[in-house]
């Protein structure tokens, strides 16, 4: 006698609200990419980026802007844009690193999180995402100098 076999869930039953909305932000980021000249401005998507961020409660308001600050001042070769609704900052078309605010996916630290096109290699391992609650200036500075690192 054979087994059942169970028919897999849907997709969508797989993922909660705020992840369903998360890709519905990313496919709307796409097809405003495709919009744009191949160039893109810049200026455009740091915008985008700052008002993602002034829509965010707080602490998570607090905390995107200041690390949008401590990114851009330690590593200006990343151009900020939107990553499934949430900043993130790129080079060459790559995403380096991106924040996730802990509203958004309901959570109790936003995040800062690096993709595996950061250079922050070291030994056999290191570091790809970081809880935040606060950011004093010793986390600053570390994240800064991570940032350097990983935009290289």
């Amino acid at each position: 006698m054979k087994d059942k076999v169970k028919a897999p869930k849907s997709t969508s039953a797989r993922f909660t609200d705020e992840e369903r909305a998360a890709m519905r932000e990313r496919a709307q980021e796409l097809k405003g990419a495709a919009r744009r000249l191949p160039s893109g401005d810049k200026g455009d998507r740091e915008r985008e980026v700052l008002a993602k961020i002034a829509e965010m409660q707080k602490p998570d308001r607090a905390l995107g802007e200041r690390l949008h600050a401590v990114i851009r001042a330690s590593a200006p070769e990343l151009s900020p844009r939107l990553w499934y609704g949430m900043p993130a900052y790129g080079k060459g078309g790559k995403i380096v690193c991106f924040f996730q605010c802990a509203q958004k996916f309901k959570t109790r630290y936003a995040t800062l999180g690096f993709s595996d096109k950061a250079n922050l290699d070291e030994g056999t391992m290191w570091p790809t995402a970081f809880a935040l609650t606060e950011l004093t200036t010793v986390d600053e500075a570390r994240i800064g100098a991570l940032l350097r690192m990983a935009a290289s």
